[in-house]
């Protein structure tokens, strides 16, 4: 995928492009200004690529499909601005998303982008932080790699080859606002990190951006975990352009991704926006939540 960076870095230091622009999205969201710039622009780009046939974005209602004359063989969910509520204070925002291929004949329909994380072809992300880095896996067993915008040549530079996640970390991310509204079990293991019965306790990291946050995971080991509340009992992120890319990347990474009954990549997803809860990062860690939450 060509990502024109030039168009985003304008989009980013424009100062008009910044704020709420008066609208809700399907998540009953405030929509920024720059969501609807990214969205459209991802989208423009994607039609025009001639690769695609089905697009799913987190801005839109439902599917788009891509004029039969520029039709390609591939499905691509996306969130086009990750973190967009932090754009007015300048924290570190990104774009996630994941590729299918279409595998069923005649017209392209929703179904062909209701499949499992595990037969994704490829996943990725843009980070667009104090530098821009798309980190980008095509699975099966291929790794992640991370690649650094050098804007003096205009080119991605593979600058993080084969980036694997720690098997242990000493980081937990979550939102400790919501902790009223936790289940028993991940309570107890928030406590554990914070006074451990033996060893160090964790240091707590949240910027609220999913791209951060995961990358920072990824980078220095941990957990990420954005679990069900009893006012959101089926999580928050969504699975198709949010758990889904960001399983995929952290398990070919050699971490572990899981709902906190089973590994992402395995749900079967009902609608193109359904939530899940999501809890990954280093297997070790994943691994000892799971059992305070069982």
């Amino acid at each position: 995928m060509h990502l024109n960076v030039n168009r985003l870095e304008f989009c980013f230091n424009c100062q008009a492009r910044h704020g709420i622009s008066g609208d809700t999205n399907v998540q009953g969201e405030e929509v920024k200004k720059l969501d609807v710039l990214s969205n459209d622009l991802f989208i423009n780009m994607l039609k025009s690529s001639f690769t695609t046939c089905l697009l799913v974005s987190e801005e839109n209602p439902t599917v788009m499909h891509v004029d039969t004359e520029r039709r390609g063989k591939y499905v691509v969910c996306f969130d086009p601005l990750d973190g967009s509520s932090n754009i007015d204070c300048l924290v570190s925002v990104g774009s996630i998303f994941s590729i299918y291929k279409k595998s069923s004949d005649g017209e392209p329909s929703e179904k062909d982008a209701l499949r499992p994380g595990r037969e994704l072809v490829a996943a990725g992300y843009a980070l667009y932080g104090s530098a821009t880095m798309m980190v980008l896996s095509l699975g099966h067993g291929r790794g992640v790699n991370g690649f650094m915008y050098d804007p003096s040549i205009g080119e991605f530079i593979l600058t993080d080859p084969n980036m694997r996640v720690p098997e242990k970390g000493k980081i937990y991310s979550i939102n400790e606002g919501y902790a009223s509204e936790w289940s028993p079990g991940l309570k107890k293991y928030i406590e554990e990190k914070k006074n451990p019965s033996k060893g160090k306790a964790y240091g707590a990291r949240y910027v609220g951006s999913m791209v951060a946050d995961v990358h920072r995971t990824i980078k220095y080991g941990g957990i990420f975990m954005y679990p069900a509340t009893k006012s959101a009992p089926k999580g928050k992120l969504r699975l198709l352009y949010e758990c889904n890319p960001m399983a995929f990347i952290v398990t070919e990474a050699g971490g572990a991704a899981s709902n906190g009954s089973k590994p992402i990549l395995d749900i079967e997803p009902a609608s193109i926006h359904e939530r899940a809860p999501c809890y990954l990062g280093s297997k070790q860690d994943v691994q000892e939540l799971l059992s305070f939450l069982k």
